[in-house]
């Protein structure tokens, strides 16, 4: 009769802890917390929910990874200074912005992220960048023109692309996009559409435009996806629900976006590049949030739809990725 070991290779180990680097099909007995447990792939893709934000905020800017992200800027009746770092479980107050704004491009990694443009107050939008080291928060290069709404960027601090947005005046929405370079913006060739609040992510040389919403002819969310190769962009299949508000993760071949707004949505859409397919939604409807990470490890924080804004956070796991289970038994 085979045996536990002959079919993988290991025994059942007695651990005080969790094995740091378990591999798939691994059980063993956890004997601080009494449980058998298990090391297994999923797959389908689920959210759960995450440590809560300590101020609650809405359309700011998110950067980082699922386990070291930083939340920019946002909404709460005013305009928000206040970042926050997240450690894959607790959210904890980080160095606050030079000037507090909402509307802003949040792009990059916890301990080198950037705020682009956004709104310090109604009726004013500014062209101002900052860059965060982890720690405090500095004056960049002015972005190519006041704009707000523009939410998400792609790449990292010094290698940055921002798309879209919109302006208070003159009103309407804008197809300027521009790259960064750590030092300074340059102007860059257009979106086909001018839109805001779409979802953008990826790198400078390969990034995303998902969703968004438009002006003209009617002020709509749209399903349209454009494709940046560094240099121009390009019409991509469409997504499968209109929304704009949204969160985004991912590269251009392996991207995620998920909530939004134009009705409120909880949808959540994963890319391979060529095409969008709906997987697990959000447990609730969320839009006006920040997110970021990868298509198997992503986050989404804040949001809502009227201040005060919320401070959930849920945390995706994708299809393919390991995690560790306990084993029940009666």
């Amino acid at each position: 009769m085979a045996t536990y070991k002959g079919i993988q290779g290991f025994t059942i180990q007695n651990l005080s802890a969790d094995p740091s680097n378990p591999i798939e099909g691994q059980v063993w007995y956890n004997s601080t917390s009494n449980v058998w447990k298990v090391e297994q792939i999923t797959t389908v893709g689920a959210w759960a929910t995450g440590g809560n934000l300590a101020t609650a905020r809405l359309t700011g800017g998110g950067a980082g990874t699922q386990n070291a992200a930083v939340t920019i800027g946002g909404y709460n009746g005013s305009a928000v200074a206040i970042s926050e770092e997240y450690d894959g479980s607790v959210w904890t107050s980080a160095g606050s912005l030079g000037t507090g704004r909402w509307g802003v491009g949040g792009q990059g990694t916890q301990t080198a992220a950037l705020c682009v443009a956004g709104v310090p107050s109604v009726p004013t939008e500014t062209d101002a960048t900052e860059e965060y080291d982890g720690t405090s928060w500095a004056a960049g290069g002015a972005y190519p023109t006041p704009v707000q709404n523009s939410i998400l960027g792609a790449g990292v601090q010094t290698a940055a692309l921002n798309a879209g947005g919109s302006r208070i005046t003159p009103p309407g929405a804008i197809n300027v996009s521009a790259e960064y370079n750590g030092t300074a913006w340059t102007a860059g060739n257009s979106l086909i559409t001018a839109k805001f609040t779409g979802m953008l992510r990826g790198v400078q040389t390969a990034a995303f435009y998902a969703g968004g919403r438009v002006v003209t002819p009617t002020d709509t969310s749209i399903t349209n996806t454009e494709l940046y190769d560094g240099t121009s962009w390009t019409a991509g299949n469409v997504i499968n629900t209109a929304r704009n508000y949204g969160i985004a993760a991912g590269i251009q071949t392996a991207g995620l976006i998920a909530g939004g707004t134009q009705p409120d949505s909880a949808a959540t859409e994963l890319y391979d590049g060529t095409s969008w397919s709906s997987t697990t939604s959000l447990p609730t409807n969320k839009s006006q949030n920040a997110g970021d990470g990868t298509q198997t490890a992503a986050l989404a924080f804040g949001g809502g739809t009227t201040p005060p804004s919320g401070t959930i956070t849920f945390e995706w796991t994708g299809a393919g990725a390991a995690v560790t289970k306990t084993i029940t038994v009666s």
